[in-house]
């Protein structure tokens, strides 16, 4: 390292250190930076580290930093927050690299695609192109000194006047994404500076060092954003995608925070490592890590490599980007989660600590980016060849999944999967391939493109772990020793969407167009001179969007439970929306093109009310829907994620709205506005909070005539309080060794290990916890429930919750788990827990008085990425409030 760079750096960060605030003409920079730069404190009017930042202060330096170095500094804007605060990033280099920037991001598509570039043009462009590096600060709000870090970053990137820095900036393009979660950091300073007293706290029972519920780790909808990588249904994440999808950086860096009792964390990453990540990507994160390591022992800083934060699951920032080629990594800082905070050990951390690593592991790894130019150039470069020879050579080339299977689920994944970069076709007429017929419609992905490792990744039904790993795992349980699985062990976007996908070597002739990024495709009215009315086949989301926006347009609508078949011989799923001329306006079939091209139903107009099979439109067996509100449980002690996941489910998915009520307030609550009332799971005891009056509340509630719908353990409370006749099981793998209590029992032997190992276990225990597993469900289809759903379904199943069945007098199983051969649809799921989740109920429904109670064992809104599972929580939601009869 350069002694002079080390020696201004050094002087800066011992500014850093200093708690007290310090003038900025007494920092000692002007030797080695820029004075016309200005820092931090000049425009915000606080020493650097001394204060948490506001979103909008951080956006007031880089815009400071835009304007008045225009030829260095560009800022680009990537869309909005749910709270309407700009999502923007930065690029700096040097000025002749600003100045053509728009032809180097040209160079880098170019660069991309190997089917379109010869090796003589990838050869100049390796060889004139500057090296890219995307350095995103904040995902988690209350990960607080990244952001700060990041304006320390730029400022140094434009100031430092050493040699040194100067090549930097003509080696490298920098895109700095200083906050990636403005809603969730705005969340926390607010709340922080509610509590602060007249001096910091560095005690960690202090209110200013303890959140309220939700932390700032979210966004508005309380989405984790660093698992939204797969799913991109949140803006934050949804926008950088298209970002580095246009500028294709070589190197990104997702920076982050944990525990403040640890110290920092930086690549390579721990096992197990997804095997579509090649071992040129591994070699080269180690180079950066290696490159790291040097700037720390240098200034004296502790850090660790290789323990936690695997690089498995491709739905985090610091995954994502590898499967395009990028190198990848997070880097993780003990978080003082605020100014101060006192460690176990007694030491205080400071937020300028956390300012300082970050700081300094972003300009060391600007460095490792600017010294390896040509060589991250060349690998990006056989990835991308690479990537399209294994996918000509593979058996599994072409990935084909049929538009009539789910007409919404379909053109979601294909505009999704356009959205990751992957190209996908649709077929203009129907083909055969590999024995199977298939219509016009369906969609191809063709795995000979450079995406392909993103096509494996998010299609393939199996990304398996490494053998020896999992084999540790076992090993590991067997001693009471943790797992160290970090996330969840499958993600396939076929299975999650229940949609059927085959993969073929070969495909014939086929004319096919490309397709686009949009995630519906605008339906249609038949007949819309119709006599009579019309109907919506249930099934797939796009009648289900019909079903929301009729009901808010207030047209009647009714449902029928069973299938039928109309005159005009058409056989109609159970759930169909019926729409009849008599029960609504003249304006209907007017009314009904409209919604058609909003949601993407296919509306057929009928002549004929007569039906040849099932039951006619003025049958029992014909519920008329009415427009229900629904109710949700807000705050402590429901889990945040899954409360957010599922308003956000429900608000943005099915474009119906949502009444948050806190727990405390349900209590109390007059709950009979509300047909629907929606209980996420818990973290805490949900029956502290309510007592005996909220029970009360909620059961009376419900006999006359709520609809109570309870998610993954929030089924525990219902059961305890015997609203549900079910039970929660215990673990099979132990059995009662008589441990009991007493000081002194008779003496016993043990011949073996095994039997010492057995006798360790306590008596009772829960099911041993999985991370996540993607798990086959039989559905019954002869229950309003399940109406449109198809015979099996696919749910990810977290944690331990296991449920005895419902007996027949008391309630209906409608969807269990299949037989243990099949269980397992994709992941790992520990050898007991698969035996013992055989059969066992996944949706439990109880009729109770007028109304009734409607019981997941696990979370349908999990991440806002299970789609296979929204038409039987439609069901649950409107579908329960037409069956439920309360005193109208």
């Amino acid at each position: 390292m350069n002694h002079f760079r080390l020696t201004a750096l050094s002087a800066v960060l011992a500014c850093l250190a200093v708690t007290q605030p310090v003038k900025a003409d007494t920092l000692a920079l002007e030797n080695s930076y820029r004075s016309d730069v200005p820092s931090i404190e000049k425009v915000l009017g606080y020493p650097t580290g001394s204060r948490i930042s506001s979103p909008e202060a951080i956006q007031q330096y880089f815009k400071t930093l835009a304007e008045q170095f225009p030829q260095q500094v560009v800022l680009k804007s990537y869309g909005k927050t749910w709270e309407g605060r700009e999502l923007y990033y930065a690029v700096i280099s040097s000025a002749d690299n600003i100045a053509k920037l728009e032809q180097i991001t040209a160079g880098m598509q170019q660069l991309a695609d190997p089917r379109k570039t010869t090796k003589e043009q990838a050869a100049t462009l390796i060889d004139t192109l500057p090296a890219s590096i995307w350095l995103s600060y904040g995902v988690h709000g209350n990960e607080i000194s990244s952001p700060e870090a990041a304006m320390l970053t730029a400022w140094h990137l434009l100031a430092a006047d050493d040699e040194q820095t100067k090549r930097y900036l003509d080696q490298t393009v920098v895109y700095l994404d200083p906050l990636q979660n403005p809603d969730g950091r705005g969340r926390f300073v607010s709340r922080y500076y509610m509590t602060v007293g007249s001096e910091p706290s560095a005690d960690r029972i202090s209110a200013e060092h303890n959140e309220p519920w939700p932390s700032g780790r979210s966004n508005h909808y309380l989405f984790d954003m660093n698992r939204d990588w797969i799913a991109l249904t949140q803006p934050e994440i949804a926008g950088q995608v298209d970002a580095l999808l246009e500028h294709l950086p070589l190197v990104f860096v997702d920076l982050h925070e944990m525990g403040g009792d640890t110290s920092y964390y930086f690549t390579p990453e721990a096992r197990p490592y997804n095997p579509l990540i090649s071992k040129t990507q591994r070699e080269q994160l180690w180079v950066i890590g290696e490159n790291n390591a040097k700037w720390f022992d240098e200034l004296g800083y502790d850090y660790f490599t290789r323990e936690i934060f695997d690089a498995f699951y491709p739905g985090y920032g610091a995954s994502w980007p590898l499967y395009h080629g990028t190198l990848s990594m997070t880097y993780e800082m003990a978080s003082a989660r605020g100014l101060h905070f006192r460690t176990k050990d007694g030491d205080i951390l400071t937020y300028g600590d956390g300012v300082k690593r970050h700081y300094v592991a972003s300009i060391a790894t600007v460095e490792s980016t600017a010294d390896n130019r040509r060589t991250l150039l060349n690998n990006f470069w056989q990835y991308r060849q690479q990537a399209i020879a294994d996918g000509n050579s593979s058996k599994r080339r072409f990935h084909i999944f049929r538009a009539d299977d789910d007409r919404a689920g379909a053109r979601r994944l294909a505009g999704l999967l356009r959205q990751h970069g992957v190209e996908v076709s649709q077929a203009e007429q129907g083909f055969s391939a590999c024995g199977t017929e298939y219509p016009a419609g369906s969609f191809i992905v063709d795995g000979a493109q450079p995406a392909h490792y993103m096509v494996r990744t998010l299609l393939d039904p199996e990304i398996a772990m490494d053998k020896a790993f999992l084999e540790d795992q076992e090993r590991r349980r067997a001693n009471n020793l943790p797992d160290e699985i970090y996330d969840v062990t499958a993600w396939s976007l076929p299975l999650m969407f229940n949609l059927s996908y085959d993969t073929c070597a070969k495909l014939p002739k086929v004319a096919q167009r490309e397709v686009g990024e949009e995630l519906l495709e605008p339906g249609r009215v038949t007949n819309p001179d119709a006599k009579v009315g019309f109907i919506a086949s249930w099934g797939d989301m796009n009648s289900g969007r019909l079903l929301t926006a009729a009901l808010r347009q207030g047209l009647t609508v009714k449902r029928s439970d069973m299938a039928f078949t109309h005159a005009n011989g058409t056989r109609y799923p159970a759930g169909s929306l019926i729409f009849t001329r008599a029960d609504n306006s003249a304006e209907l079939s007017k009314q009904l093109t409209a919604l058609a091209q909003t949601t993407g139903a296919i509306i057929d107009g009928v002549d004929r009310s007569w039906v040849t099979d099932g039951p006619n439109f003025g049958s029992n067996n014909v519920k008329q829907l009415h427009a229900p509100n629904i109710a949700l449980a807000w705050d402590e002690p429901f889990s945040s994620l899954n409360a957010g996941h599922t308003r956000f489910v429900i608000e943005q998915q099915f474009d119906y709205p949502v009444t948050a009520i806190r727990a405390n307030q349900l209590a109390r609550a007059d709950l009979s506005h509300y047909q629907v009332l929606i209980l996420p799971s818990i973290y805490g005891d949900l029956q502290h909070s309510f007592g005996d009056r909220g029970v009360a509340n909620i059961e009376q509630w419900v006999a006359r005539g709520g609809v109570l719908i309870t998610l993954a353990n929030a089924t525990d409370w219902a059961i305890e309080q015997g609203l549900l006749a079910s039970a929660i099981e215990s673990s099979t793998h132990y059995k009662a060794n008589g441990h009991g209590d007493s000081t002194r029992v008779e003496g016993m032997l043990f011949h073996s290990h095994e039997e010492f190992a057995d006798y360790i276990k306590p008596d009772i225990a829960a099911p041993y916890p999985t991370s996540g597993v993607l798990t086959r469900l039989d559905v019954d289809l002869e229950h309003w429930l399940t109406a449109g759903m198809k015979p099996q379904a696919i749910s990810l199943t977290v944690g331990n919750r296991i449920y005895r069945p419902l007996t027949i007098d008391n309630g209906r199983n409608v969807m269990r788990y299949a037989a243990a051969d099949q269980l397992v649809a994709s992941g790992y799921l520990w050898a007991e827990n698969v035996e013992q989740l055989a059969y066992k109920p996944f949706l439990m429904w109880q009729p109770r008085g007028r109304g009734m109670v409607i019981s997941f064992a696990q979370e349908p809104t999990y991440r806002a990425y299970m789609d296979g599972l929204n038409i039987v929580l439609m069901n649950a939601i409107f579908g329960g409030a037409a069956h439920a009869t309360p005193l109208r």
